[in-house]
């Protein structure tokens, strides 16, 4: 996984980036959680997202947002977040000019940035959301949704109630065409510690289904 570092909007942002298997090879952007609370793109659970979309010949990449890792700058909260992980995709894109679809990925304040980064790029087609941090951001810029896709809560969850998931997925299903679908991990806490193999095997299963479907065939 050869390190990539990239000029981003406030300094440099370091990379890891995989390519794919071919030039039209759909892509896959990883968002990691909170930069103030220790996230980075090494989490176990964006590593794990990381991998499974690798394993399946994507072109992947994940980064640290503003302030982690060889990053430069500092934390803003979600603003310059955004305008890194724009300039990411931007790159990412660059590299892959044939591609057929772009996927996004994030964990927890990661799932935040990257719903927002989907409603400014059309090209993004699909979304995995685990664990969106709806006691801490909001969420009602989705509305509706452009892209379908996988939202995955832990039941234990104690900082986000699965009711308030449960709301916002009722919110942003209501456009026509958009599947928004939802799973919950018994147990599982905000940073599903010690459940995160169970995730990804969420993740994989659901990637199993939708990438085999003809609505992605045909792209």
């Amino acid at each position: 996984m050869p390190e990539v570092i990239l000029n981003g909007p406030h300094g440099r942002i370091e990379c890891r980036y995989h390519p794919g298997i071919s030039s039209d090879c759909p892509v896959a952007l990883i968002l990691h959680p909170e930069p103030n609370q220790g996230g980075s793109m090494n989490n176990k659970v964006s590593y794990g997202m990381y991998h499974e979309f690798r394993n399946r010949g994507f072109a992947v990449l994940r980064f640290n947002f503003r302030g982690v890792g060889r990053s430069e700058g500092v934390y803003e909260g979600g603003e310059g977040e955004l305008a890194d992980a724009a300039a990411v995709l931007d790159w990412l894109q660059s590299q892959n000019i044939h591609s057929r679809y772009t996927f996004i990925a994030g964990f927890s304040f990661g799932s935040w940035v990257g719903m927002q980064l989907m409603m400014r790029r059309p090209e993004i087609v699909g979304f995995i959301s685990v664990s969106p941090p709806a006691d801490k951001f909001d969420f009602s810029f989705l509305a509706p949704c452009p892209a379908s896709g996988l939202i995955i809560h832990g039941e234990e969850n104690k900082r986000v109630p699965s009711e308030t998931i449960q709301k916002i997925v009722d919110k942003i299903s209501i456009q026509k065409g958009i599947k928004i679908d939802v799973e919950y991990i018994k147990d599982a806490n905000h940073m599903f510690s010690n459940h995160d193999e169970e995730l990804i095997t969420s993740i994989r299963k659901y990637l199993n289904n939708v990438l085999d479907s003809s609505e992605y065939k045909e792209l």
